[in-house]
């Protein structure tokens, strides 16, 4: 085997590695998620209804205490225009029927994901069931904006400070 074929089928083979890696890192998601949810129990779809979801998508993860246990496998509108989020749930996990959810942010300007918060009834969700408790998605322009408004009405309350501060010094 000369040299120039060997450098050939080494460059292929490692054409081919990075293909295996780019397709992995594509689809392994939807790989993973086959994996654990084929479980003896298999998986519950859940439904919840938000007034914003901004920033959420489908395939984002549905988390309890920080672990997850799904994906969010559906979005839609309802008739009065309130996002309905369908929720594919893994394995066997309890959930019960005063379970709430909120759409979190992975720091300032990460993705977005659903956190589930088990309630205390003895009743459990099943497959269909609907979470009646939610809070929306935080917009992130809305929270600097109201950040930077409440800065503006304290850097004004400091002035009329300073300036009756400096009256008072003038009329001594």
């Amino acid at each position: 085997m000369t040299s120039e074929t060997r450098e050939i089928l080494i460059g292929a083979g490692a054409f081919g590695c990075l293909l295996l890696v780019l397709a992995y890192l594509y689809g392994g998601r939807d790989w993973r998620e086959a994996r654990a949810s084929t479980g003896t129990s298999g998986h519950k779809m859940v439904v919840a209804k938000f007034n914003r979801v901004d920033g959420l998508v489908e395939g984002d993860d549905v988390m309890v205490g920080g672990i997850r246990v799904g994906t969010v496998s559906r979005m839609t509108l309802d008739d009065r225009y309130r996002a309905v989020i369908t929720m594919k749930i893994f394995g066997d996990v309890p959930l019960p029927t005063d379970t709430s959810a909120a759409i979190h942010t992975d720091g300032l300007f990460g993705s977005k994901f659903l956190v589930l918060e088990p309630g205390g009834d003895q009743v459990m969700l099943k497959t269909g069931g609907e979470i009646a408790f939610t809070q929306d998605s935080v917009v992130v322009s809305d929270l600097l904006e109201l950040i930077i408004a409440e800065g503006r009405a304290a850097l004004a309350e400091r002035r009329r400070d300073a300036d009756k501060a400096e009256k008072t010094k003038s009329k001594q």
